[in-house]
């Protein structure tokens, strides 16, 4: 029988270090569990006067009569919090003991949805394929609107080059407490607009998540009724400063970052957030909404074509990042695709021209079907994650990383890569998980248990080798899952190793961490080279519950639950651009 304290579920940081999970306020135990509000239906038999006496001695409000016959009555107390876990049972005892109330309840949300399938009429849905049920499996996207689900109520903002907030299929959803310009310091994010049109990546990025659904233009985005903001940040001098503050906006508003860019994708750069970036990451998993922690998503990177590995980006391999690649309509591995252990899940994108790739506005009030690269994936994933979060308002920073991981499927994902780690989860340095499913992801949420408090043990490492490039780095697992760190960069030929680097990897979701966690080195460059490894430090994250011990969800999974995550800037947009390794 295991102990529950070896329940780990883990994103390795080998610092070369490894980082994740920050920790969990109070939660929701289910989705399907009642949410209580401030009125109460009450019973009196001696009619309004009653009611009135009632409402009176106790503090609510009389809203009238709920039948003609004038024995229920709507009350509300004002001072209650209009939704809460739990009942209030100072209340409860009191309208109790009162001796006139022949009945009461506290009452709680329902939730009610139309019972008819739902297909927008959008002149261009019918070429969004990998939502329409033209390729299986699609992101089963569908099903999940048929459910009632839209991304009400939820906000997401798109940190890019900025957002053409009048855009017709943008507009309704906007939100100006989501934006913001932090290249001129003003509220207004719209693009500045080029004879190139090199201000597109944003707009782009938004209608993915939120376009409008039913009004007869463009397509529809995954959440068409979440609200959309954008923050302008990427068109000019991009600081630390101006990192830290975008990823700061309205942390109790905004619920969902999305972001598609990163350091260069050239096959040479090691780089990442700088301090007050990775202090922005902490303040937002630890305060960000309301103590359940923003949620950032993040697109892998772009550099395949120069074998870079998305480990050697900072962002995409933060814990506090939930990492996005990209597959093609054929389950393919794009050509721009970065293999690395830090990704999480997979949705779709485009790989050669002649693909179909991704549906969604455009500047000048335009319709794009050429949208591309990890960029247009991790917006998808964004606003299935809105949806998620709309069936679930509860879920935790941890709890999203958690159900994305069991959301994940093989499918008919290509790969040589494909290993089943330590628990039976099938996982790949180039789709993670596998391909985000949008059932199965709201399916779970609403029945979801919150993820218990974080428990730390403690990798790190500073290795000077004479070419960087040529040394990989893996890390195998007591139960024998092994994991590639980092692969040879032929093109890296700096000879500053990597200096306190944390890489991660989600490899180990699930395993039991006690025993011998074995680091290997080796050069596999062309090359004599030499190198010497100073130090290293191994961060292991993980829950301080037996996760083995919950029932399979609606995955069917049968991996019992630890998880590990190792951890071990020019800033650019992740699409199809004219930017140099952002293909």
């Amino acid at each position: 029988m295991r102990p529950a304290q070896t329940a780990l579920w883990l994103r390795l940081v080998v610092a070369l270090g490894l980082a994740l999970v920050g920790p969990l306020p109070v939660g929701w135990s289910s989705a399907r569990a009642p949410i209580y509000v401030s009125s109460w239906a009450v019973r009196v038999s001696q009619g309004y006067r009653e009611a009135e006496r009632l409402a009176r001695k106790f503090g609510f409000v009389n809203l009238g009569q709920i039948f003609p016959d004038g024995q229920y009555y709507h009350l509300r107390h004002r001072g209650v919090v209009q939704q809460s876990l739990t009942p209030h049972w100072g209340h409860r005892l009191r309208l109790k003991k009162d001796p006139k109330v022949q009945w009461f309840e506290q009452q709680t949300l329902q939730r009610r949805v139309k019972r008819s399938a739902v297909v927008p009429t959008d002149p261009w849905f019918s070429k969004q394929w990998y939502m329409n049920n033209k390729v299986q499996p699609d992101l089963n996207i569908l099903q999940v609107w048929s459910q009632g689900l839209s991304g009400q109520g939820i906000v997401v903002s798109v940190l890019d080059d900025g957002i053409e907030k009048d855009h017709p299929d943008l507009w309704a959803n906007y939100d100006p407490l989501a934006s913001y310009d932090f290249n001129d310091y003003d509220p207004d994010p719209q693009p500045r607009y080029t004879p190139s049109d090199d201000n597109r990546h944003g707009t782009r990025c938004a209608g993915e998540v939120a376009a409008m659904a039913n009004n007869g233009f463009c397509g529809t985005g995954v959440a068409y009724n979440a609200r959309i903001g954008g923050v302008r940040m990427l068109d000019g001098t991009i600081t630390d400063v101006i990192e830290a503050q975008s990823l700061s906006l309205q942390p109790q508003h905004i619920h969902i970052y999305s972001a598609s860019w990163g350091p260069e994708d050239d096959g040479r750069t090691v780089d990442g957030p700088g301090i007050l970036t990775r202090e922005a990451f902490r303040r937002g998993v630890t305060k960000g909404r309301g103590g359940l922690g923003t949620l950032f998503v993040w697109a892998s990177g772009n550099g395949g074509l120069h074998y870079d590995n998305c480990n050697c980006d900072g962002y995409t391999n933060s814990i506090h990042t939930l990492s996005v690649g990209s597959t093609t309509r054929q389950g393919r591995v794009p050509w721009y695709s970065e293999a690395c252990a830090s990704t999480l899940t997979t949705t779709y994108s485009s790989g050669v021209a002649a693909d179909p790739q991704i549906v969604t506005t455009d500047l000048h009030h335009q319709c794009t079907d050429k949208h591309t690269g990890t960029s247009a994936s991790a917006p998808l994933a964004a606003g299935m994650i809105a949806l998620a979060l709309e069936a679930n308002p509860f879920l935790t920073w941890r709890d999203m990383q958690h159900l994305v991981v069991r959301a994940s499927r093989p499918a008919q994902l290509q790969a040589e890569d494909w290993r089943t780690n330590g628990v039976g989860r099938q996982v790949s340095h180039h789709y993670g998980y596998g391909l985000l499913d949008a059932r199965l992801l709201v399916d779970m949420a609403r029945t979801w248990l919150p993820t218990q408090p974080q428990q730390k043990c403690a990798i790190r490492i500073i290795h000077t080798p004479t070419r960087r490039g040529d040394l990989e780095i893996s890390l195998t697992s007591p139960m024998g899952t092994r994991s590639t760190l980092v692969a040879i960069r032929p093109l890296d030929v700096s000879g500053q190793g990597y200096n306190n680097w944390i890489f991660m990897s989600t490899h180990f979701w699930d395993e039991d961490p006690q025993g011998l966690w074995t680091l290997g080195l080796e050069n596999k460059g062309y090359y004599f080279n030499t190198g010497t490894l100073y130090r290293y430090t191994l961060l292991l994250y993980g829950t301080a519950e037996d996760m083995t011990a919950r029932p399979p969800g609606p995955q069917n999974a049968t991996a019992p639950p630890t998880s590990w995550a190792t951890s071990a800037s020019p800033t650019v947009p992740r699409g199809t651009s004219a930017i140099p390794g952002r293909q």
